[in-house]
């Protein structure tokens, strides 16, 4: 053999060697790619909700009251917060579901052209009123019906009832629960088109309780609590990942 034909054979050899080398390594991270795959798994959110009728209100009131001196401010205030009380029981609030804030009076000063003058034209006083009671229904009737209170001149300033459901923290694992259902129900219906099968759960993150009025979008990042409405809706989320067979 030609020392031509030799370099010509040792040439073939190497570059044999190579392909098959490049060959072996692309293989392997096709087989690396795949498995990495599978390891990922499936992430999919579900969620639950319920109706609930809330079994709580808060109700806050401000009696407030003007006069010329401090003394007669607090008097009328004290006058319009036995008028509110009178009021409430006479509409069926029991005496021990109203508590009443302590009185707070201040001057109230002359100003010009933004500055003050230095001299008080009136005094102010207030003081709150809370009732708290389990029967929403009086609440929200009574709060309707305070005008009639302020046309007989008694100045009251109504926030409004708060209502809140007292058993959430019993609705929650139900929710969870049920949330855990849909996201394997969504879960088995993505994977069933690809000839899949959903397999243990690798992980579960619980989203924060949605309590809404009924067909409201209102949502927070930190969970949503209304508290205007008494009929509500309570949704719950779970995202899971589950792993794929």
């Amino acid at each position: 053999m030609s020392e031509n034909e030799k370099q010509k054979s040792i040439s073939l050899i190497v570059a044999a060697a190579i392909v098959a080398v490049a060959m072996g390594l692309g293989l392997n991270q096709v087989g690396a790619g795949f498995a990495s795959r599978s390891n990922e798994g499936i992430s999919v959110t579900g969620s639950a909700r319920v109706t609930a009728t809330a079994d709580r209100a808060v109700w806050s009131l401000n009696a407030e009251q003007i006069a010329p001196t401090l003394s007669d401010s607090v008097r009328k205030v004290e006058v319009a917060t036995k008028s509110v009380t009178q009021y409430l029981t006479d509409g069926g609030i029991p005496t021990d579901a109203i508590e009443f804030g302590s009185v707070s009076a201040y001057p109230q000063e002359e100003y010009s052209n933004g500055n003050s003058t230095g001299r008080i034209l009136n005094y102010r006083a207030s003081r709150t009123i809370t009732v708290r009671s389990d029967d929403v229904e009086l609440i929200s009737k009574l709060s309707n019906g305070i005008g009639a209170l302020l046309q007989s001149g008694v100045s009251v300033s109504n926030y409004g009832p708060q209502y809140y459901v007292s058993k959430l923290n019993e609705l929650r694992p139900k929710l969870l629960e049920q949330a855990m259902e849909d996201a394997k129900v969504r879960a088995e219906a993505i994977v069933k088109a690809t000839g899949g099968k959903v397999g243990n759960v690798m992980s579960v993150r619980s989203g924060p309780f949605q309590v809404t009025s009924p067909d409201s979008v209102d949502t927070s990042a930190g969970g949503y609590y209304d508290t205007q409405t008494i009929e509500k809706t309570i949704t719950s989320t779970v995202t899971v990942m589950f792993d794929v067979d």
